[in-house]
């Protein structure tokens, strides 16, 4: 497990990476956006307490 997350640290701080970063930081920033992540977070914890988890 601890190689994913290798990888992971070494995408982040490539240049691609850090540019993914800053564009969710972006979109993270935006109410709108906002909104429609939560209610996508909301829908996901419904069906996982709905099934049992």
């Amino acid at each position: 497990m601890s190689g994913v997350f290798e990888r992971l640290k070494q995408y982040a701080r490539s240049p691609q990476g850090r540019r993914t970063i800053e564009q969710v930081r972006r979109t993270a920033a935006d109410p709108r956006r906002r909104a429609q992540a939560q209610r996508l977070f909301g829908k996901l914890r419904a069906r996982r307490s709905a099934s049992g988890m």
